[in-house]
């Protein structure tokens, strides 16, 4: 699939690290260093604009090894980009950890997945079938 892209940055346009990989790095681009504290969040820009084709959406997703050392998140994961946006991709991350986290240009700072999606047309019913599981919700299947 191609996709147009408008890279403002001075990084490589994002791409797939592994052979198998779902998704694609993006890179911070900042012009100055930008220091996390501990539960600040901040909106990191990466200087892509992207035009996706009707159907599909980018979802962009923290980085699990961000996660697990420095305890680097996305607040709204996983973000949505919209085949209808155009504006700059930027990247909302929050410092879960007890410690400054700092963030230069061309950092990986989090991952993009390109997915297909369907829109839908409710149809109000009065009722639904039955399943096996029923109304069970939270734990309904025990520990």
């Amino acid at each position: 699939m191609n996709i147009r892209i408008i890279n403002n940055s001075k990084n490589a346009l994002p791409a797939y690290e592994t052979a198998h990989a779902a998704g694609m790095d993006l890179r911070a681009d900042v012009t100055q260093t930008v220091i996390l504290q501990p539960m600040e969040r901040k909106l990191i820009p990466t200087g892509l604009h992207i035009e996706l084709p009707v159907g599909y959406e980018a979802q962009i997703r923290p980085r699990s090894g961000l996660a697990y050392k420095f305890g680097i998140g996305i607040v709204n994961s996983p973000g949505t980009i919209d085949a209808d946006y155009r504006g700059e991709i930027k990247v909302l991350l929050v410092n879960l950890s007890t410690e400054p986290f700092e963030i230069n240009t061309g950092d990986r700072i989090a991952q993009m997945i390109v997915a297909r999606h369907e829109q839908v047309i409710w149809e109000a019913v009065d009722e639904l079938s039955d399943t096996s599981r029923g109304h069970g919700g939270y734990g309904h299947t025990g520990v």
